[in-house]
């Protein structure tokens, strides 16, 4: 009994490293094993620790096993069934995140409504909770009280948890007008220097920020003497680096132009949050941003965060693909404009309401119903641009509603170096999707989807493109290993459930 579980579990691990894109060799030198170890391991000829299974998980950013429960989350989805009714969009995941990291500003009470209960919420709850911050859900859990304490213990940071979250890398722009030394783990495993890191040291140098980077650590200092005289440009319109530039203006005693901002939604909310605080912001929405800074912040703030236009396009796409009518409610329809008119040059049959302000009195929401509609390619090809581009994050999704569609349609998403490799995975589901080069996928549709049982990719919106496609396949069909999706998404399979999917989550192990 002891050599099969040792076997499913090297199976796992072997699904999780090849969806990564990693070899054996690759794993081992990441744990500090041998290439043969891991081929052991895999073959389930090894026996494994938790501890050592908690450090793949980690190095491959999959939950392998998931302590206090029989094992980890797997999804498995009754397909070709059409939904109806109407679903709520929740708040924005990355504007919570940003907001979490912003109440590091503030001495005060921060409360903020109705947050995203996710994973990468968790694991920056559990960062800020161990070096001092008490936080308490409030209201039946629907709200998040943040208090800080008078000095933060950073050596007591949580540095696993800090490791699984590409938020932390927020910290540096709010930790640099605490204290002159401090230290935080690398974010979600990137090297300093490399592309998603080194646009934030170029924007935080001009506030007298220096990071080296050793063991798994940045190594800040800071020198009150650097002041950003004249304005930052910055040299990638990304959103964190933007939030990281506003975070460390806000607490900068004079006026800091940031120039190439993005102006997307959740630097938007952010905006609006750092305004409450009591510092000034120009240029809301456009890619110039004037701040006018507090040295000293000390308020006690009540602010909710708009909804998401990711998790409303996840929505729309399960709609799309499933052939259903369903209104989707509290959509903030400014961020998906670009979307809806490639949707609506497809074919889309789709109503709207009135505009009409989200809990944040600023942020403008519709509801959306859309109708099972006979979609066509698009002639133009689907790529990203910055706001008020098609987003980032909404590509994956036009790869289930192309091969939903008649015709041949093309995919360049030039941002991430892998992600469109993963699309591919919609293949095994009965898609046709050919892969030209690591960014660009062109789809062949319509699809006969057909039901499968997977491991799940472990990038967060190729992941849920691949359970959307299963909803809309007839048959059942299995999604392993699902904790990317509960990093981005609060009880989505439920939720899908409450208006006529049929997922059952399970576990085993």
């Amino acid at each position: 009994m002891t050599d099969d579980y040792l076997v499913r579990i090297g199976q796992l691990i072997r699904d999780a490293r090849q969806h990564r894109g990693w070899s054996q060799a690759n794993l081992g030198q990441a744990l500090g094993t041998s290439q043969s170890a891991v081929n052991r391991i895999e073959r389930g000829h090894q026996n494994i620790s938790l501890d050592m299974i908690a450090r793949i998980g980690e190095a491959l950013d999959s939950e392998i096993v998931s302590l206090g429960y029989s094992g980890p989350m797997h999804l498995r989805v009754v397909g070709g069934r059409r939904l109806s009714g109407a679903i709520d969009v929740k708040t924005s995941k990355n504007a919570c995140v940003a907001l979490l990291c912003a109440s590091l500003l503030n001495s005060g009470r921060t409360v903020l409504r109705r947050v995203a209960r996710i994973e990468e919420v968790f694991r920056l709850l559990e960062v800020l909770n161990s070096v001092g911050v008490r936080t308490r859900w409030i209201n039946d859990g629907l709200d998040l009280e943040i208090v800080p304490p008078a000095e933060l213990d950073l050596d007591a940071m949580d540095q696993e948890a800090g490791r699984r979250t590409r938020s932390i890398i927020m910290f540096l722009g709010p930790l640099l007008h605490r204290m002159d030394r401090f230290r935080i783990p690398y974010a979600g495993g990137c090297d300093l220097g490399t592309r998603s890191v080194e646009p934030h040291m170029q924007a935080l140098r001009r506030f007298g920020l220096s990071v080296t980077a050793t063991d798994g650590v940045y190594h800040a200092v800071v020198d009150r003497s650097v002041t950003p005289g004249r304005p930052i440009t910055l040299t990638e319109r990304g959103d964190t680096v933007t939030e990281n530039a506003l975070l460390a203006a806000a607490r900068h005693d004079g006026t800091t132009v940031i120039r190439n901002a993005s102006s997307n939604y959740m630097v938007q909310d952010l905006c609006f949050f750092l305004e409450l605080l009591g510092v000034t912001v120009e240029g809301v929405g456009t890619t110039t941003l004037t701040v006018h800074g507090v040295p000293h912040i000390d308020v006690d703030v009540d602010y909710s965060p708009s909804e998401d236009p990711v998790e409303a396009m996840s929505l729309l796409t399960a709609a799309v693909v499933t052939g259903s009518e369903l209104t989707v409610r509290r959509v903030p329809a400014e961020f998906l404009d670009i979307e809806l008119a490639v949707l609506e040059e497809m074919g889309l049959d789709h109503d709207r309401s009135a505009e009409y302000a989200a809990d944040n009195g600023r942020t403008r929401l519709v509801d959306l119903t859309v109708r099972p509609s006979k979609l066509e390619a698009p002639i133009d090809k689907i790529h990203p641009m910055p706001f008020p581009g098609l987003n980032i994050d909404n590509v994956p999704f036009f790869a289930a509603i192309a091969a939903s569609a008649h015709g041949s349609t093309l995919i360049h998403d030039w941002v991430y170096d892998n992600r469109a490799i993963y699309l591919t995975d919609l293949n095994r589901l009965g898609g046709r999707l050919q892969l030209l080069d690591p960014h660009r996928v062109l789809v062949e549709g319509p699809t006969r989807w057909r039901a499968s049982e997977m491991m799940c990719p472990p990038a967060l919106r190729p992941a849920v493109v691949v359970l959307l496609a299963m909803m809309a396949a007839e048959g059942t069909s299995v999604l392993r290993n699902v904790y990317v999706i509960n990093r981005g998404y609060e009880d989505l399979a439920t939720r899908l459930n409450s208006v006529g999917a049929q997922i059952e989550i399970f576990r085993d192990i």
